[in-house]
């Protein structure tokens, strides 16, 4: 299922493999982010409920030059956690490059496979527990084809990362796109292409819209990869969050997280009470479209979902033993990151967002090291001189309201206290 646009964007990743990376670099740092990281698959995938000693069988198709890949596959071994991890490309180049990152890692837990997803069903792998797939649909002549392709190699239970591009905060993205095909047709070289473009963003208009977003730094730190992808790419399209939910409803899946699902909450963008009560009456879906069009800076939509039918079964974190974790801030870092009120603003794209928490949130992050459960830490706290019901009230707010910005998260059964304290981003 291919055309001669797909070939063009084969060709593209071959000669400009993506994101550019240099597998030296990865003795200074390991790049992390949404989704595929394996606190978020832990507790937003399987609701913290799923044991650690069960092996994780996780597939990135369309992995590229393997930031994903290597983020989880890092993380399953420092946590000594069983399972491995899946390439899945087409693009040699993008794979050499890979596979030269895991080397430099001594992973052993990543398996190599050179092919399209698209070849996914009847093809012998999987099931996959779970399977990211991060600026891969956007790109293929049928983006709901790709997803059943998906679909067919998920194991029962299991559950999916996605991400795909959205329209408002590309503004300007489309309109360079379309003002660098009438200068430098597709036929034209890629050099010549890329020159044109280098030439066309340092002669801009003010009135430019592209010049006026700032969500974008690949054109300027990507290389020339990072302006193909950008500004030259033969086919990309962009979702609203109405336009996705469909998708995934074609495909038989449904939304168990967006990330973060505080910018996906128009409570925080709304000041008018009136409004607010508007908003809290709309169904999940047409809330989080209500946030993008009133946000208007989102450039992506990173999302994790399973089948319909196999809704999360979600650890209850005020349960006594529910033991929660930083998902990459430790809980004694973020409490001094708190603001002398005890609340926290977040900025998500030059979105500011306030977050009001309980003034005993310093105390009890000061105690969260993904090894206390919440009755230890309650316990602490009452040594300290603290009721148990305010302690509880406390907890029942500050959770919530953590989790939603992706910040606090739950420990699953079965793992070990040093790895679920240790950060699984270290390198």
């Amino acid at each position: 299922m291919t055309d001669a646009t797909d070939a063009a964007l084969a060709a593209q990743y071959e000669a400009f493999p993506y994101p550019r990376r240099d597998p030296r670099e990865e003795s200074k740092r390991l790049i992390i982010g949404s989704p595929g990281h394996l606190r978020e698959i832990d507790h937003w995938v399987f609701g913290a409920s799923r044991p650690t000693t069960q092996p994780l069988r996780a597939l990135f198709a369309g992995g590229g030059t393997g930031d994903g890949t290597i983020m989880l596959a890092q993380q399953l071994a420092r946590a000594g956690r069983p399972g491995g991890v899946t390439w899945l490309d087409r693009s040699a180049a993008a794979r050499r490059i890979a596979e030269a990152r895991a080397a430099a890692r001594g992973l052993t837990n990543v398996a190599w496979e050179s092919r399209s997803l698209l070849d996914l069903p009847g093809s012998g792998l999987g099931p996959f527990d779970y399977i990211d797939c991060c600026g891969v649909l956007h790109h293929l002549p049928d983006p709901a084809a790709g997803l059943r392709a998906l679909t067919a190699v998920l194991a029962p239970r299991g559950g999916m990362g996605l991400m795909v591009y959205a329209p408002h905060g590309r503004t300007g993205v489309y309109m360079m796109q379309d003002a660098l095909r009438a200068l430098v047709p597709p036929e034209t070289p890629a050099p010549a292409r890329i020159e044109a473009a280098r030439r066309l963003l340092r002669s801009l208009p003010e009135t430019n819209w592209f010049r006026a977003n700032r969500n974008f730094q690949d054109h300027i730190s990507g290389g020339d990869a990072g302006v193909f992808d950008l500004l030259l790419n033969p086919r990309d399209r962009a979702y609203t969050v109405p336009d996705l939910a469909a998708l995934l409803a074609e495909a038989g899946l449904a939304v168990t997280a967006w990330m973060e699902p505080l910018r996906y909450d128009p409570a925080h963008l709304l000041t008018d009470p009136k409004l607010r009560e508007r908003a809290a009456a709309l169904d999940p879906t047409a809330r989080a479209a209500l946030a993008e069009a009133l946000a208007g800076n989102l450039s992506m939509h990173v999302l994790y979902c399973r089948r319909a039918g196999e809704p999360v079964t979600r650890a209850d974190p005020l349960a006594p033993g529910a033991v929660p974790v930083g998902r990459e801030i430790p809980g004694p870092e973020q409490a001094r990151q708190l603001q002398p009120d005890g609340g926290l603003t977040l900025v998500m794209d030059g979105l500011r967002v306030r977050v009001g928490l309980p003034t005993l949130a310093p105390s009890i992050l000061g105690l969260v090291d993904g090894v206390r459960s919440v009755a230890q830490i309650g316990a602490a706290l009452e040594a300290r001189g603290v009721a148990p019901a305010a302690f509880a009230r406390a907890w029942a707010s500050l959770f919530p309201a953590l989790e939603a910005a992706n910040r606090l998260l739950l420990v699953p059964p079965g793992q070990p206290a040093s790895a679920a304290s240790a950060s699984p981003a270290a390198a």
